[in-house]
């Protein structure tokens, strides 16, 4: 019995195990997209609103779930402040909020690279930036799709999988 209900608990185990890091890999895309979605956001109020920085960030906030919302949210904050530098305070609320997301490094340094220029250059030349980055996302946002079409499944069945290895080496 004890050996049924431990073989059972060591399936359960890595099964979860599998199926947290699929969950990773769907999770990826949908973050891609909801940066590249903010960053369009953010295109509009600058070129076309004219909106301030904090004001426009403090508005993509409130347009956007989890966790890049709170990206922006803390954004908006930080700027309010009298000796805000927008690429520090960009950088700090983006490295606040990295391990809540499923992105990888070279989206980090995408997005860092992407805050260096926030805010230097008049309006046309932050619109080229922010459809350079979007550019960048974008292609990002594919090698994750086809990641996760890749690995998904594998990396579930393979959680079922390891869990009967084990059961069967310890037998």
């Amino acid at each position: 019995m004890i050996k049924i209900l431990g073989a059972v608990f060591i399936v359960g185990a890595t099964t979860w195990a599998g199926f947290e890091f699929s969950k990773q890999l769907s999770e990826r895309p949908k973050n891609l997209r909801l940066f590249r979605h903010s960053l369009e956001t953010l295109e509009a109020e600058i070129m076309y609103s004219h909106t301030p920085l904090g004001e426009a960030a403090n508005k993509i906030s409130a347009q956007i779930p989890e966790p890049i919302s709170t990206h922006y949210k803390l954004f908006s904050e930080k700027l309010q402040q009298e000796d805000a530098v927008v690429k520090s305070v960009w950088e700090e609320s983006l490295n606040r909020i990295w391990e809540s997301t499923s992105l990888k490094q070279s989206e980090y340094e995408i997005l860092v690279q992407f805050g260096e220029n926030l805010g230097r250059h008049d309006r046309e030349l932050q619109q080229k930036q922010i459809l350079l980055t979007l550019n960048n996302l974008e292609r990002e946002e594919e090698n994750a799709r086809e990641k996760q079409k890749k690995y998904e499944k594998m990396v579930k069945s393979l959680g079922v999988l390891t869990g009967m290895l084990i059961i069967i080496l310890l037998l």
